[in-house]
This record gives C-alpha cells, structure tokens and sequence, in this order.
C-alpha cells in the first residue's frame, strides 16, 4: 500500500505510521510519504521506519499544499493507494475576541487543505481504486467553548468529506473520516498533564479513560484497509463513548407517577 500522512511528525500521524510499518510484517511491505512542517520530527519517524518512508516538510496553509505533497508522493511511490489528511491546528479563544487571520490559519489548515490534498491526489486515487481518510474531531458536532474556530472548521470537514464522497464513489474512491474525542497527544499534552483537569475529562468518558493516538490511528487503518472495502462517507467517533454522555445527570426518572 502506497500512502501519504499529513501531521506524520508526532501523534495520531505519527501512531499511523508506525501502525502502517508494524503491519508491514504481516501484509508486505508499506510505502509511505510523510509530511507535516516539523523537519525533525519527521525525520524521526522515517529513520525508524526505514528506507519504504520518505519525507517532505510542507506548510499546509499554503494554497499549493496539496500538489506540492502529491508530487512529492508520486516521485517516492509511482502512485498512491490511500491519503489521511490528519495534520491541524488549534486557535483557542472566544470568538469574539479571534482575528480573520486566525480565522484563515485555521480553516487553511483544517479544511482547505484537505480539499487540496484530494484534489491534487484525485487522479492517483482513481487509478487505484483508493481510501481517503481525514481526522476531524468530535468537536465538528459539539460547541466546544473557546474553540470556536477549530469546532466550526472541523465541521466543514465533515461535510467536505461527504461531499467527496458522494461525487468520487463512482470513481471507486472511498471518502471517509475519523473524529477523536479527548485524546491524548504532543497537541494536548499540556491540558491533560494537568491531574485535575484529566481526572475531570475522564470521568465523561464511560470507558473512564482518555484516548490515545494509537486509538485513532487503529481506525484510519482499518478505513484505508481493504477491510472497509465499501463504506463510503462516514466518520467514525474515536470517544470512548463520551458523545453518549453529555446530557446532564437527571435522577433517571421523569418525576412523573406511573398509572396503570
């Protein structure tokens, strides 16, 4: 399987690379192109992979991204079987008070490049009758305070996702995504290092337990896997059940007399 990861330096990215690599024992060999803007991660991740992983340090905010990634891809693998458009930012802050540059950082980011990455790999995917994976966030469905620009870019996502999919399906190309919960990564770390605060996060979630980047990347992987051979435009929630549990305690009755 040829395959492109974007936000491969650290996290879920690099977790999928590494899943990818491990599963290379099993099923043959991967050939991957990593990309995120952190040279020095990437190159981490590629030395401990070996020779079938190549590196390109891109700025996904840049309106050519996704050509500049795709033929750097086509150059490392002659062709391309699955893309997961994992990488994103965060611009924390109230609305209110966020910028329209911070409002098009993050929406270059989490969406436009993604419609990029699809665009310029298109032709590639329908060759191969391929996968694309994008990570979006429970965050797309739920107001999250103080993350207003983030929620709202990764709920178009969503929907550029099944988009994608409603109008690539009759090339054989599955559209699909993933959205984490509360999951612990490089991204988060500072949040959940905090013992309260996890404690706190944990106890939403019925699992009782946050995510971790292993987690999200066991689901790209079973999307881009032959396994999901026919499903097309979904999102699978990576929460721990927590999006089960978000309406407040009330007592478990109605407070209503039953008769008969």
């Amino acid at each position: 399987m040829r395959v492109i990861i974007t936000g491969a330096a650290s996290g879920i990215g690099r977790a999928l690379a590494e899943r990818l690599a491990a599963c290379a024992l099993i099923t043959g060999s991967h050939q991957m192109l990593l990309t995120d803007r952190d040279s020095d991660g990437l190159k981490t991740v590629a030395e401990a992979i070996g020779p079938n992983a190549a590196i390109c340090v891109a700025d996904l905010s840049t309106p050519n991204c996704g050509d500049e990634i795709v033929s750097a891809a086509i150059a490392h693998m002659g062709g391309i079987d699955a893309v997961v458009s994992n990488a994103g930012i965060i611009a924390a802050g109230a609305l209110v008070d966020l910028s329209p540059a911070d409002f098009d950082r993050i929406y270059s980011v989490n969406t436009r490049a993604t419609w990029a990455l699809a665009k310029a790999a298109h032709p590639y995917l329908a060759a191969s009758k391929g996968a694309f994976v994008a990570t979006a966030s429970m965050s797309a469905t739920q107001p999250t305070p103080g993350l207003g620009f983030y929620s709202s870019s990764k709920a178009a996502l969503l929907m550029l996702i099944r988009q994608l999919s409603l109008e690539w399906g009759k090339d054989g190309i599955r559209c699909n995504s993933v959205s984490p919960g509360p999951t612990y990564t490089p991204m988060t770390k500072a949040g959940y290092d905090d013992t309260a605060r996890r404690a706190q996060r944990e106890s939403m979630i019925p699992l009782g337990k946050l995510g971790m980047a292993e987690d999200v990347a066991n689901a790209i992987l079973f999307l881009i896997s032959p396994f999901a051979g026919h499903i097309n435009g979904i999102d699978i929630l990576v929460d721990g059940g927590m999006s089960n549990n978000l309406m407040p305690a009330t007592g478990g009755g109605t407070g209503q007399k039953a008769s008969n």
